[in-house]
């Protein structure tokens, strides 16, 4: 008997290391990893620049506590807000905490204009994470399903749709922002039309809402730019990331600019562990990695790489519905399920994610050669054609 809860289904596998895009098994098999660990690990295994970070941090000191000042947390927060061009940056352990701290900032808005009851517009099949709020946030009814009663102050839209956004502005007085995925992630790779963001910022600046963005998966420069919403004119009031920001440390981070940056004040919130001196030393090192070796503008170079190869090697083949993405956020949609694609996978060298048995999700590293790029495309491709 296992002494874990039985909370993973978890595959018939155990890495022993990896090294950039590749992790080799207990057994010693080696894996194409087109999965990063869920997107986190956008600069790869063992990248000698977090190593050193990481290594030289923790033979120096590891934790303070928030107690007290720690300078490469205010060194990191200036250098995302720089990135972001937001004011101020409040350090978590993980997306769900980074998520669950824009909550609360959307409430103390509501609370502050005398709204009782304030409540969030969230989208339908988004995915914010697994505490009570972020979970009830999620519009994903199995992952609600058992955990009833769930929170108040939640109103579900479908995604990619202004015009159910515009008719619950102007039918719910107690909405104080709006909190949604530029990409959905959890749902598929899901990239909503050109001007949506854009039109969520009309709505919210004219109604005085929170634009509150969950960029948990997408920041970091997984889609080809740091944030997704850079792709276009908007600025959110709230961003949330996390994932590739440690490169594997757990760390998360909600910034915040205007009124929403200045509505925590000391007793609001709080993490013993958030922005320890050892999560922000591997930040810092990511974001000099990405900067110096241009990794970003690569990653919108090798989806486009990945999405054309993918289309010209399953061209004819009918079950395949759609090749779509934005940057190396990348999925192939079916037009049945095909259950084993995932174990297919393992069975072919290559880490892939399934959602419902009919959509291969791809999150490769932003570090990868046109070689392994075009390795990665041969190796999904084989997965559906078997």
């Amino acid at each position: 008997m296992s002494h874990l809860m039985n909370t993973y289904a978890r595959l018939p596998v155990a890495f022993a290391k990896g090294d950039g895009a590749y992790l080799e098994d207990t057994e010693g098999k080696r894996y194409l990893d087109a999965l990063t660990g869920l997107a986190v690990c956008g600069l790869g295994h063992a990248h000698p620049a977090v190593t050193q970070a990481i290594s030289e941090q923790a033979a120096t000191l590891l934790h303070t506590s928030n107690l007290y000042e720690i300078p490469r947390q205010t060194e990191l927060a200036k250098r995302l807000a720089a990135l972001s061009g937001m004011d101020r940056v409040f350090f978590a352990n993980s997306g769900a905490e980074a998520n669950e701290a824009a909550i609360k900032i959307a409430r103390l808005h509501g609370n502050k204009k005398g709204i009782k009851r304030p409540a969030l517009v969230v989208a339908e099949s988004s995915f914010h994470g697994r505490t009570m709020a972020t979970l009830t946030a999620t519009g994903n009814r199995k992952v609600h399903a058992g955990f009833e009663p769930l929170l108040t102050g939640f109103v579900r839209a479908p995604y990619n749709d202004v015009e159910a956004v515009e008719q619950i502005a102007a039918n719910n007085a107690d909405v104080v922002g709006m909190f949604v995925e530029p990409v959905q992630g959890e749902a598929g790779i899901i990239v909503p039309e050109a001007g949506y963001l854009d039109a969520l910022r009309r709505i919210c600046d004219a109604k005085d809402w929170l634009l509150m963005l969950d960029e948990v998966q997408t920041g970091n420069g997984r889609t080809g730019a740091f944030f997704a919403y850079q792709h276009t004119d908007c600025l959110p009031d709230v961003v949330t990331t996390a994932k590739g920001l440690g490169n594997g440390m757990p760390i998360g981070a909600c910034l915040a600019r205007g009124q929403a940056a200045n509505l925590f004040q000391p007793g609001h919130h709080g993490s013993t562990f958030g922005g320890n001196l050892l999560a922000c030393a591997a930040a810092c090192a990511v974001l000099d990695t990405l900067e110096g070796e241009r990794l970003i503008p690569r990653a919108a170079e090798l989806g486009e790489r990945i999405q054309n190869g993918l289309r010209s090697a399953l061209k004819g083949n009918n079950i395949v519905k759609e090749v779509r993405g934005k940057g190396l956020m990348i999925a192939v949609e079916l037009n049945e399920p095909q259950p084993g694609m995932v174990q297919a996978g393992l069975d072919g060298g290559i880490l892939v994610n399934a959602i419902a048995d009919r959509t291969i999700r791809l999150l490769p590293p932003l570090t990868l050669t046109d070689a392994e790029a075009d390795e990665l495309v041969a190796k999904a491709a084989a997965i559906i054609s078997r």
